[in-house]
């Protein structure tokens, strides 16, 4: 856990460990959609910047606000770089197995994040094509803006594909928690495109990701106080939007199933979840392992660490 001002002051593991910042970084790639108009000159409102900023999970009310948001920029979903997947949402996947849909574009996760990269390229007349790579305009842009809250230069980070297919950067976990804690500060300070993405994200937090997931979880428990993001590979980062701190977190295994557990635990170890939020999230607290008869064979937890990254 990290302050805005640049102090650690709760670590648990190894705040050193270099890890990609994956989805996690999405709020930070749509600061450019509001710092350069992109986002009033095609009426991108909080709903559309959500979905931006969002690992969303396929369902309706994402895939038609993304097709929408492509038709008022002229564009269709075989300009989405990234590719199909299944939906998130086990639900929408499972009706769209029984109806003998395959996947599309806009199903994908990142679909909203890849639109308002777009939407940036259309709105600056740079090329549609090659937008997702690193030496492209828009990516460029993206790396400039990001220097505002990372301790480091962008083109300092070994930068890598994600699973979209576009560039994020491998950086140390404190790094992480700084930016968001910067971002969150910001938005409170006055920063416009800041507070937009932050208060997007707390307002309408199932725009940006799905029922049963995490990030979700916690900023519906929270009441949008908490903002949260995950990233593949086991990557989450919080903030608190009316404090002053940020928390990443990245389960070394890549498994998505230990993240509830060590997120919520670190903020309960950090004292900043409050009564009816500890209770609320202890659904996530603890990880049931069940059996083929849904019968429950194991539990994830996580064990509580001291200041230090030492077992207590």
């Amino acid at each position: 856990m990290c302050s805005a001002a640049g102090r650690e002051e709760l670590c648990a593991g190894d705040p050193e460990i270099l890890t990609y910042w994956r989805s996690a970084m999405k709020p930070f790639q749509a600061i450019p959609i509001l710092e350069d108009g992109v986002a009033d000159a095609y009426g991108f409102g909080s709903e559309e910047i959500a979905l931006i900023c969002a690992s969303h999970g396929g369902m309706r009310e994402h895939t038609e606000r993304v097709a929408a948001m492509l038709r008022r920029i002229g564009l269709n979903e075989d300009h989405l770089h990234c590719g199909p997947h299944p939906p998130f949402d086990r639900d929408t996947a499972q009706v769209l197995g029984c109806a003998g849909r395959l996947p599309g574009r806009l199903h994908n996760n990142c679909s909203g994040k890849h639109v308002g990269m777009l939407a940036l390229a259309k709105y600056h007349d740079w090329p549609v094509e090659g937008y997702e790579r690193l030496g492209h305009p828009v990516q460029q842009r993206i790396q400039h803006c990001l220097g505002v809250w990372m301790d480091h230069k962008p083109e300092e980070h070994h930068w890598a594909l994600d699973g979209c297919g576009v560039p994020t950067p491998r950086m140390p976990l404190h790094e992480m928690a700084r930016a968001y804690s910067r971002l969150v500060r910001q938005a409170r300070g006055g920063d416009v495109a800041a507070h937009a993405v932050v208060s997007a994200m707390t307002t309408f937090p199932e725009l940006t990701s799905s029922p049963g997931r995490v990030p979700l979880r916690i900023m519906h428990a929270t009441g949008g106080r908490l903002l949260a993001k995950e990233g593949a590979e086991g990557v989450i980062c919080v903030a608190a939007v009316d404090d002053d701190w940020g928390l990443a977190v990245k389960v070394e295994d890549g498994a998505i199933r230990a993240v509830g557990p060590a997120i919520v635990e670190l903020m309960e170890t950090a004292g900043v979840l409050h009564g009816e939020e500890r209770q609320a999230l202890q659904e996530i607290r603890e990880v049931s392992i069940d059996n083929t008869l849904g019968e429950r064979v194991g539990i994830i937890t996580a064990r509580r660490a001291n200041m230090n990254g030492d077992e207590d």
